[in-house]
C-alpha cells in the first residue's frame, strides 16, 4: 500500500518546480557547450576596429625606411705618427683636392729632416774635394807630360846631332850611344805619362760617377724625407664633404689611422635595412619609388648584402634620373620597393590581430554584427595595406583586425553595443 508524503515545508511546495526546470535549463546549457566545444568571449564594440574583405589589384610592395648615403666613400688615414697641432677645417666642411684638414707634429721626424740636411751637405762637401783634388791631380799629370814632352824633344835633337857626328867621325862612339839610350828613355817615359793620364782620367770618371750617384740617393732620400715632413699635413686628396672626423687636437695619430672620410657628392645611394621574410625575394635590379619635398623618384636595388643581422639584411639602391635637389647625407627618405607585378586578388586589411594569429585564422562578424567566429583562413603575399587572402574568406565579409590578446582561446565572441 503506498503511503503519501506530506510536503511539510510550504516554501519548498511553492518553489520547487520552479528550482528544477532551472536545473534543468543550466545542465541543458553546460551540456551544450560540452557537446559543441565552444568557448564564448563577451565585449563591447567600442574596442574593436573593424576591416571588410574587398576584392582589387593588390599592390606587391613594401614599404621602407632608407638612408642617404654617397655612393663613393673616400678614407682619410695619416701617413705618419704624430700629434695634432692644428684643425683647418670641421666636419661637414666642403674641400678641394690638397685642402689641409691637419697638421700634426712629430719632432723626431724633424730631427730626421735635420740629420739628413747635413748628411747631405757633408756629402757635397765630399765630392767638391774629391773633384778639386782629382783636377788637381790631372792638371799636376799634364804639367809632367808637358816637361816629358819637351825632353824628348830635346833627347831627340841630341841623338840625332851625336848621329851625324858619329856618321862623320867626329864624335865618339859612347857620346853616340848614350844620347841615343836617353832619346829611348824620354820617349819611354812620355808614354808612361800619357797612359797614366789616360787611365786616371777613366778612373777620375767612374768615381766621380760613383760619388754623384750616391749624391743623387742622398738628395732623394732627402727629398722623401721632407716629404715624410709634409706629410704631417693631412690633405684632401679628392673634392667633396668632410665627414666622421674623430681627431682632436693634442690627440696622437699612428701612420694608417683613419680621422675621417670625404664623402662624394656627385653619386648617391640610399641603403635600407629589409626584414629576412623578403630576403629571396629581393634581388638586383628591383625598382621602387620613393618621394621627397613633394616630388616622386625612382630608384633601383643596385646590392644585396647576404648576411642577416637582428632579423634583417641590406640592400643599397641608386637613384634613377636626375638626383632631387638639397638631398642631404644621412637623410631619411620612404621608400616603396616593388616585389612583383599588381595582380587580382582578395584582399584583407592590416591589423594588429596578426601578431596573435600569424595570418592563420581571424575572427569573422556575423551579418547583424552581434557575434564573430573564429575561422581558418590561408595568406600569401602582403604589404602596407592588405594581405592577400588565397582562402577562408569571401569579398564583402568583415573580419575584426583590432588585437586579439585579450579573447584568449575563445571560439566566439559576443558583442554588445
Amino acid at each position: 500500500m503506498d503511503t503519501e508524503i506530506k510536503i511539510k515545508n510550504p516554501r519548498l511546495k511553492k518553489y520547487g518546480w520552479w528550482v528544477a526546470a532551472g536545473v534543468i535549463v543550466i545542465g541543458a546549457a553546460v551540456w551544450g557547450i560540452i557537446q559543441s566545444g565552444h568557448t564564448t568571449y563577451r565585449t563591447d564594440s567600442a574596442g574593436l576596429l573593424v576591416g571588410e574583405v574587398t576584392e582589387g589589384t593588390f599592390n606587391d610592395f613594401i614599404r621602407l625606411n632608407g638612408k642617404v648615403e654617397t655612393g663613393v666613400i673616400v678614407q682619410i688615414s695619416a701617413l705618419e705618427t704624430g700629434i695634432v697641432e692644428k684643425k683647418w677645417v670641421e666636419e661637414g666642411a666642403m674641400l678641394q683636392p690638397g685642402d689641409i684638414i691637419l697638421t700634426l707634429h712629430n719632432p723626431n721626424l724633424q730631427q730626421q729632416i735635420l740629420d739628413s740636411e747635413s748628411q747631405l751637405a757633408e756629402k757635397q762637401n765630399m765630392l767638391r774635394d774629391t773633384e778639386l783634388a782629382m783636377e788637381k791631380d790631372r792638371l799636376q799629370v799634364r804639367q809632367d807630360l808637358l816637361s816629358a814632352r819637351t825632353q824628348m824633344n830635346q833627347k831627340r835633337r841630341l841623338y840625332e846631332q851625336q848621329k851625324t857626328l858619329y856618321n862623320e867621325n867626329l864624335t865618339s862612339r859612347e857620346e853616340y850611344l848614350k844620347a841615343e839610350e836617353d832619346y829611348q828613355l824620354s820617349r819611354e817615359s812620355l808614354k808612361l805619362l800619357e797612359d797614366r793620364l789616360r787611365q786616371d782620367s777613366i778612373y777620375r770618371k767612374v768615381q766621380i760617377a760613383q760619388m754623384q750617384e750616391s749624391l743623387d740617393n742622398m738628395q732623394q732620400n732627402f727629398a722623401i724625407v721632407r716629404q715624410r715632413a709634409d706629410n704631417l699635413n693631412i690633405r684632401a686628396s679628392h673634392a667633396g664633404q668632410l665627414g666622421n672626423l674623430t681627431a682632436e687636437l693634442g690627440q696622437n695619430i699612428v701612420a694608417g689611422q683613419q680621422v675621417g672620410q670625404i664623402n662624394i657628392l656627385d653619386n648617391y645611394k640610399i641603403v635600407v635595412n629589409i626584414d629576412e621574410h623578403y630576403i629571396d625575394r629581393v634581388s638586383a635590379g628591383l625598382e621602387g619609388k620613393s618621394q621627397k619635398q613633394s616630388r616622386q623618384f625612382d630608384v633601383e636595388v643596385k646590392k644585396v648584402y647576404p648576411e642577416v643581422t637582428s632579423g634583417q639584411f641590406r640592400a643599397d639602391l641608386t637613384i634613377k634620373g636626375n638626383v632631387p635637389a638639397n638631398i642631404r647625407v644621412g637623410q631619411s627618405v620612404p621608400i616603396d620597393l616593388l616585389l612583383g607585378e599588381p595582380s587580382q586578388a582578395i584582399m584583407l586589411p592590416r591589423g594588429s590581430y596578426f601578431q596573435t594569429t600569424g595570418g592563420n585564422w581571424v575572427y569573422v562578424l556575423s551579418e547583424d554584427g552581434k557575434t564573430a567566429r573564429r575561422r581558418e583562413i590561408k595568406i600569401g603575399k602582403q604589404n602596407p595595406q592588405f594581405y592577400e587572402v588565397l582562402d577562408g574568406l569571401a569579398p564583402g565579409e568583415k573580419v575584426i583586425i583590432s588585437s586579439y590578446s585579450n579573447y584568449g582561446d575563445a571560439d566566439v565572441i559576443k558583442i554588445s553595443e
